[in-house]
């Protein structure tokens, strides 16, 4: 999913300072288009918290009528330095790039595209699909995968299945901790470039579940829909708890109604990075060049000699989006 923002935000991105206990970190609305497009809850980034692990950016959308928002229609745009993971709870979308590769983005699959050094792709919800729901996330690379040549893979994990709870290990590896019996462990076939783990947790009422985490690890918990208490506080819905390294088990119950999670979370990447629109970069001077390849790239005639970090795309498709107008001042940390 492209950051559709008119004028999007320069951060500097580095390895936060941890904190006692739990920090919540509250969404912001940010439409995807014009008037009648979806409107997504973004957690990450933001002023307090820009990473978790690798974790970068988490957009999360719906239950959204498509037949009142269009649903999403993101025609082809750039990406450096980061992979992207898709994965819903309800519809399907249509995933297309510049490296070939033709995939649905179905619920209960995860669908990552490593941009790597550059690439382009496209994004549009079925005909079929009258409903939109899941979430949309960014994992930067670090230093020395991040110049790779773009890739894409799909994954279906099988849940791990207990007394009311369901645990779907799409990234990484997970243990949920059984009093009853064996614990129960999934790990994501799926290549990622530093430690990570991603993870849909659904709870039925009543329900608690500890899973086992490493301590070197930051976590961050997504509550889509439900009651929940990640440890002994409660999270609202659309919100995001953060988790600092130290602990080896995180607790998660529910209450009197159903819970839908997401579960995030690595070894911090103890890198800065600088993200602008779509790029992950480390300098200015590097985003400002990304820009200008992409917008000679889509502006480029038959014939012309050019270099093409963004590859190319399929006769017929919808106009890419250019890129927004940079700032007037250099690319910095935001305060």
């Amino acid at each position: 999913m492209s950051n559709l923002e008119a004028a999007p935000d320069e951060m500097v991105c580095g390895a936060d300072k941890t904190h006692a206990g739990i920090e919540l970190l509250v969404p912001r609305n940010v439409p995807l288009g014009g008037p009648r497009a979806m409107d997504v809850r973004r957690t990450l980034p933001q002023k307090q918290r820009s990473l978790i692990g690798a974790w970068c950016f988490l957009d999360h959308y719906g239950p959204d009528p498509v037949g009142e928002s269009g649903g999403i229609k993101v025609p082809r745009h750039p990406h450096t330095g980061l992979q992207t993971v898709s994965w819903l709870f309800t519809g399907e979308i249509e995933h297309r790039d510049s490296a070939g590769f033709h995939a649905m983005v179905r619920p209960g699959e995860v669908n990552l595209m490593t941009a790597g050094r550059g690439i382009s792709h496209s994004e549009f919800s079925t005909p079929d699909t009258t409903v939109l729901h899941g979430a949309q996330l960014w994992v930067a690379l670090p230093d020395s995968a991040r110049h790779m040549p773009p890739t894409f893979a799909h994954y279906r994990p099988e849940p791990l299945v207990g007394d009311g709870f369901s645990v779907s290990v799409f990234l990484g590896g997970l243990t949920v901790l059984n009093p009853r019996g064996a614990d129960l462990h999934s790990h994501s076939p799926v290549a990622t470039h530093t430690e990570l783990v991603g993870a849909e947790i659904l709870l039925q009422p009543g329900t608690s579940i500890r899973l086992d985490v490493k301590a070197h690890h930051e976590h961050g918990v997504l509550l889509d829909s439900g009651t929940l208490s990640v440890g002994v506080d409660e999270l609202p819905v659309d919100h995001l708890a953060y988790l600092p390294p130290g602990s080896q088990e995180i607790t998660l119950s529910a209450g009197a109604q159903p819970v839908r999670a997401l579960l995030i979370g690595g070894e911090p990447l103890n890198e800065q990075i600088l993200m602008w629109w779509n790029f992950v970069g480390r300098t200015h001077e590097e985003v400002v060049e990304y820009r200008r390849q992409w917008q000679a790239e889509i502006g480029a005639e038959p014939g012309d000699i050019i270099s093409r970090r963004f590859g190319d795309f399929p006769e017929g498709e919808p106009d890419p989006l250019p890129a927004p107008v940079l700032p007037m001042v250099r690319l910095r940390p935001r305060d």
